[in-house]
């Protein structure tokens, strides 16, 4: 089922903002987006209202017009009052790529949580020429000739090209905290699988929800096994976040994430989002009979051909799938004498799973 058909999903603003712009969603809760260089080529942000001041969640890349963009805000609409925080839902460059210029710029304070933070020094501070001998064996294991992982050199560099250096400093959010803005408790409510502890802001008594890449509404966000950590099973904690979502919030909350556009209808997101990939791991079950490496298995988890662009996001959700199935004793593997692992169904004809048909969503986006 393509999420641009999920029954029970409303869009109460189908344009998005322009230029300079913002769309008042909530009282004091402010819609706006940033260009991005890519496929999914916007990023929605949110700027919120305080008494003595601003926040703003997320930041835009460190690319094109995005800095202008702020000031055009930060000038115009925003004027009169400072910039008091900058929450950044989690470490991708999309969403932090402007918190060191927005932070220093405008003496505001920075807000994450430890594993998104600490995350982003590292990955900023990367600048490697290649990649180590565990870097490599992650590709090539997967099914990646050694002469493809050899010209993938640069995937292997850190993305600080595209982010303003972090600030030094940041207050600690986790799971539970309570942060007192505009008049409203925005209560942090922490998930993992897309990035190591991903924070969205929700208000309990107005039904509110700064979603970021958790819950979007018509792609699915990337969950990826990386090659900084290459036996993780992020499936797991995404299944288990996505589960803790519906617990968490009311059916009744408007959702805004970090693209697409805002919308009703969390509690069926959350469940399609669950189900898509225990249909992906179906798929994955049955096509596993005879043994299969990670790359083999795109044609069964991708309903178009991966482009060399895409190899690295492509492959890593691959192996997502493939390390839930295994922790899971669903699946055994072996390694083949050119060193590629491959995995085979332990019992395919009683899958626990639901089979699904691939969509336009089952191409995997870097969001």
């Amino acid at each position: 089922m393509s999420a641009q058909t999920i029954k029970g999903l409303t869009y109460p603003y189908p344009e998005p903002p322009g230029k300079g712009e913002w769309i008042e969603m909530a009282r004091g809760v402010y819609w706006l987006q940033m260009a991005l260089p890519m496929a999914l080529d916007h990023i929605n942000l949110y700027a919120i209202e305080d008494d003595d001041g601003w926040w703003v969640v997320d930041t835009g890349m460190k690319w094109g017009d995005t800095q202008e963009r702020w000031k055009l805000l930060i000038e115009g609409p925003m004027a009169g009052k400072p910039l008091k925080g900058v929450v950044c839902t989690h470490m991708h460059p999309d969403h932090i790529g402007q918190a060191g210029w927005l932070c220093r710029e405008y003496n505001a304070a920075l807000y994450m949580s430890f594993g998104e933070y600490f995350t982003a020094r590292a990955l900023t501070q990367e600048d490697h020429a290649g990649a180590d001998w565990r870097v490599i064996e992650h590709f090539t294991s997967a099914g990646v000739p050694f002469e493809q992982v050899q010209q993938m050199g640069r995937k292997f560099r850190g993305f600080g090209a595209i982010v303003e250096p972090m600030p030094g400093s940041y207050t600690r959010l986790t799971d539970g905290d309570s942060l007192a803005i505009g008049g409203r408790q925005w209560r942090v409510i922490t998930g993992s699988g897309h990035s190591p502890e991903h924070v969205c802001l929700y208000s309990d008594e107005d039904k509110l929800i700064l979603s970021g890449d958790q819950i979007i509404p018509r792609i699915t966000s990337n969950v990826s096994v990386m090659p900084q950590e290459p036996e993780g099973n992020p499936l797991k904690r995404w299944l288990e976040s996505l589960a803790y979502f519906i617990e968490q919030t009311h059916p009744d909350t408007l959702v805004m994430p970090a693209h697409n556009t805002p919308f009703y209808g969390i509690h069926t997101r959350l469940k399609a989002l669950i189900d898509h990939h225990r249909g992906h791991l179906a798929a994955i079950e049955d096509a596993c009979r005879e043994p299969k490496s990670a790359v083999e298995l795109f044609p069964v988890l991708f309903a178009r051909e991966i482009g060399k662009d895409q190899l690295a996001i492509a492959l890593g959700e691959s192996i997502a799938h493939l390390h839930y199935l295994y922790a899971e004793g669903r699946l055994e593997r072996q390694r083949d004498e050119q060193g590629v692992l491959r995995y085979r169904s332990v019992d395919p004809d009683h899958c626990p799973y639901a089979p699904a048909d691939l969509t336009d969503e089952d191409v995997p986006m870097e969001v």
